[in-house]
């Protein structure tokens, strides 16, 4: 079974989850075959460490700031600003400030 939201309803971001001390909460908004678009609510300091993935991925950040590192490079991100992170390239995800994000990633092949 599919945990998403429902088709035609208005909603915001900053509404839908919490943040919880000393985790990472997470809400999938639509999952399809061709990919995913997840909310997350990071407490400060916790990371998704380094990583690869084969489809590309756009962070906006919704409320705080956030490190994104991609193949090394270090990006401070804001409330309001987004980042491209390409498949297969190594990056990681740091909240230098409690922040949300919405993870939209994007599937190549989709089968």
């Amino acid at each position: 079974m599919i945990n998403e939201f429902n088709h035609s309803e208005v909603f915001s971001y900053s509404g839908i989850i919490d943040y919880a001390q000393g985790s990472i909460v997470s809400r999938q908004i639509l999952q399809r075959k061709s990919g995913n678009i997840t909310l997350f609510a990071f407490d400060k300091g916790q990371l998704l460490s380094e990583h690869t993935a084969p489809f590309a991925a756009l962070i906006l950040i919704i409320d705080g700031e956030a490190e994104v590192k991609i193949n090394s490079v270090p990006y401070a991100l804001k409330a309001g600003q987004s980042i491209i992170m390409p498949a297969n390239i190594p990056h990681a995800v740091t909240a230098t400030e409690r922040f949300k994000m919405v993870l939209t990633m994007i599937k190549d092949n989709p089968e």
